[in-house]
């Protein structure tokens, strides 16, 4: 193995791209190859990156909210075709726009906009494959409502029961929308296993593979540890200070865990679990936490016809979307193999699952509004490591 390109690639990154700090763990059979830091974690440019730096994950949070999913239906406590309001019966009765474009700047439809009742429900696989029409308003009328009314105190599942009365965007299972399915997840892991969110996680991921630095909040002393986090400016490739706008959005109460967006990680204690699914559903330290049939369900396409069109239009080349997870289904323009699966994050977070040659890869830098990390950076630093690993 072979990292120098890789190496002179991240160390460069700064001068290519003005990203300020990164940190990247490549693993292969539960042994990790290779660790790098560059730049600084610190607006000032004083503190070097460190091992031990916090970054908020973002939409990688997501792969570990399917992973508690898919550990609930294995126990069958939940099924991939089960009916959500099932278990949230506030989604037994759902409005659909009559008519929706997504285009920039986004509207997301409202109740007072034109609707229809929806012909179709959702279950849980419409959810974990974000083809439930459900959209990505976190500033929603609805949710306001909710936010005020509980002193901005709502649990996640009395957010998640106000999402019910949100228009759909499209008829369930006939499109795919990115959206707060994963966040409704996270409610419906409340439900049915008794426990809240975080300690579902914690009692059944992260303890058993003997991590703890992920955190839906952080205390005085691990928020020195977070990385600075930064926002490129619009039109232009200026890098700025992060001003919450964005970032903020997701954590729409106090007390929400949002499963589709909440978690901080240390590098490494992520890099632990999504190890363990690259390793057939087994961690380092001899734990399962997945069977292998459901790995191979998370490297299973989903999205076909017009699903999948809409998903390409989010950006990933070669692959199509599975349950909560991207999934390679071209092998031409990769050097990872077909059936790799994972996601990404808003500030710039990049997961790597790769049951077949038990290899992960995780990536962070912490830049939000940053789109060419998706369209150049990810994918180099994918195809590096492949090219590395096979010297």
């Amino acid at each position: 193995m072979n990292f120098e390109k890789l190496t002179m690639y991240l160390d460069g990154l700064k001068e290519s791209y003005g990203v300020p700090g990164s940190d990247i763990i490549v693993t292969k059979d539960h042994e990790t190859v290779y660790r790098h830091q560059t730049g600084f974690c610190d607006y000032e440019e004083k503190i070097p990156t460190r091992e031990d730096n916090l970054y908020r994950l973002f939409s990688a949070t997501k792969v570990i909210t399917m992973t508690a999913v898919m550990q609930l239906i294995e126990q069958g406590k939940l099924g991939l075709y089960d009916e959500l309001q099932k278990f949230i019966p506030e989604f037994g009765c759902l409005y659909v726009a009559d008519e929706y474009t997504f285009s920039f700047p986004i509207h997301w439809p409202e109740r007072s906009d034109p609707c229809h009742l929806a012909h179709n429900s959702i279950r849980i696989i419409d959810l974990m494959s974000m083809t439930a029409g459900l959209n990505y308003n976190t500033t929603a009328p609805e949710l306001l409502r909710v936010k005020e009314e509980s002193g901005n105190q709502a649990s996640t599942q009395e957010v998640v029961r106000a999402m019910a009365g949100m228009p759909l965007l499209y008829e369930p299972r006939t499109r795919w929308a990115y959206s707060l399915a994963h966040d409704v997840l996270a409610a419906v892991v409340e439900i049915v296993s008794g426990q809240k969110f975080s300690e579902y996680l914690d009692e059944h991921i992260f303890r058993l593979l003997g991590v703890s630095d992920l955190h839906f909040g952080l205390d005085a002393e691990q928020q020195k540890r977070l990385a600075a986090l930064y926002m490129g400016k619009f039109g232009t490739k200026d890098i700025v200070r992060d001003d919450g706008e964005m970032s903020d959005s997701f954590k729409i109460t106090e007390n929400y865990e949002s499963g589709g967006a909440g978690l901080i990680a240390g590098i490494a204690d992520y890099s632990t679990v999504i190890d363990a699914l690259a390793n057939g559903g087994v961690g380092r330290n001899g734990a399962r936490i997945l069977s292998e049939k459901s790995i191979r369900l998370f490297m299973t396409n989903y999205t076909t016809g017009q699903m999948q069109k809409d998903f390409e239009e989010s950006g990933k080349d070669s692959y199509g979307y599975g349950l909560g997870v991207r999934v390679l289904i071209d092998g031409s323009r990769s050097k990872s193999p077909l059936g790799e699966f994972g996601w990404d994050g808003a500030a710039g977070a990049y997961v790597v699952i790769d049951p077949i040659h038990h290899v992960s890869i995780f990536y962070v830098q912490h830049i939000m509004g940053f789109p060419v990390v998706y369209s150049e950076i990810h994918p180099a630093i994918r195809d590096l490591v492949y090219e590395a690993l096979q010297q």
